[in-house]
């Protein structure tokens, strides 16, 4: 009697084991598959990020670019505000100097 319930719990355990082992191959295969979509998924991102980086290089010499352009254009900018009143002026005593000698020329 003993030998048989040493052989049936033999059994129950190996029966037991095998599904263990079977859980197991199965668990390991997911992760595998798992760790191979999530490495192409890594893969997938650096290539975006390296290109991101392209075109954040790009975007920084155009920048760079737009920058000095403003810059140029700042100066020019204050020059004529700096001047604006003076070259006002200028003009309006041209504009009555032009009035004064067609006046004059006119006989007046």
């Amino acid at each position: 009697k003993e030998m048989q319930e040493a052989e049936v719990s033999e059994k129950d355990e190996q029966a037991d084991y095998e599904t263990l082992m079977e859980d197991a191959g199965s668990k390991r295969a997911a992760d595998a598959k798992s760790l191979t979509e999530k490495e192409g998924a890594k893969a997938d991102t650096e290539e975006a990020l390296e290109t991101e980086k392209g075109k954040k290089a790009e975007t920084s010499t155009e920048l760079m670019g737009t920058v000095k352009y403003i810059m140029g254009l700042h100066g020019e900018c204050d020059w004529l505000l700096k001047y604006f009143e003076a070259r006002k002026e200028a003009r309006s005593s041209e504009v009555d100097s032009l009035t004064n000698a067609k006046a004059v020329l006119s006989g007046a």
